[in-house]
């Protein structure tokens, strides 16, 4: 298993419920990239008081040292006022212009993979109280992350969270056709028609729903199917099937993007490398 993916200690895997459980993923600090160790994991890490030179720096145009001889050859403005003194005080909400360009704080990007279990919902806080996706991470990443689409509750299967919104809305653009593959299971063996017109798109009441592919599982029964499709409208996969009189038993995702399940268990997650994100980002 690689070491990026979490998993308990020897120590502390007497003192600790399993895993599908707690639904809770035992601390590897090892794990998170340290190439962005220093930058803010939000706009509130730096303060409602913040020096403009740091600010500027914080933005990734240069150092701080360097940001200042800007600032005195007034290339800075803040909320439209050209301001030429480096240690000038001004909140992170503010408008800071270089060159004339609204300049923000890179934030540390984080980009996790999990295998989402049953019965965990996406939201970030449940009003019935139901155990969330972000309660798996639990503590363990300090930055405010949020889904790339959803699964619905009874759902399994990938799940990227990350704190990247351009990325995120780029993903969920059905325009980049990001591709996703489920596994489905039915309540019943499913036609070779019916698995016909499911190929050819059917109408549902809120439009035409096109897949990319579908066919029965091989060696598998009739009642299981496997779908490939980059449209990403609500229950997408299971009103596909109602529609057509099945009831979904079992749905799971097992590929988003050129992601997979391979050696993440269920409740599970990791960090991205650094080919993966890139490869995210291509999409794009």
């Amino acid at each position: 298993m690689p070491p990026s993916i979490r998993k308990p200690n020897e120590r502390d895997s007497a003192k600790k419920e399993p895993i599908e459980k707690k639904g809770r993923i035992p601390k590897n600090p090892g794990a998170i990239n340290r190439q962005h160790a220093n930058m803010p994991t939000s706009l509130d890490d730096l303060g409602e008081d913040i020096r403009l030179n740091k600010y500027v720096a914080h933005c990734g145009i240069c150092s701080r040292r360097k940001a200042s001889e800007y600032i005195f050859e007034g290339l800075v403005k803040v909320e439209g006022r050209v301001i030429k003194e480096p240690g000038y005080r001004i909140s992170p909400k503010d408008e800071v212009r270089y060159r004339d360009e609204v300049i923000q704080p890179e934030i540390r990007k984080v980009y996790i993979l999990l295998n989402k279990p049953k019965d965990a919902v996406t939201t970030a806080s449940d009003e019935k109280g139901r155990r969330t996706v972000f309660d798996l991470i639990g503590n363990d990443v300090p930055e405010r992350i949020f889904s790339v689409g959803r699964l619905d509750r009874a759902t399994t299967g990938l799940l990227l969270l990350t704190n990247d919104g351009d990325l995120s809305k780029r993903l969920s653009h059905p325009k980049h056709k990001v591709k996703k593959v489920y596994h489905v299971f039915l309540d019943k063996p499913v036609t070779d028609a019916h698995l016909d017109s499911i190929g050819k798109g059917l109408t549902l009441e809120d439009g035409l729903a096109m897949v990319d592919g579908v066919s029965h599982v091989k060696g598998k029964d009739k009642n299981e199917v496997g779908i490939e499709l980059h449209i990403g409208k609500n229950r997408i996969v299971r009103r596909i099937f109602e529609h057509l009189g099945y009831r979904v038993v079992k749905l799971d995702r097992m590929y988003f993007g050129g992601l997979t399940k391979k050696d993440l268990p269920r409740g599970r997650y990791r960090f991205l490398g650094e080919k993966e994100i890139i490869m995210l980002k291509h999409f794009s």
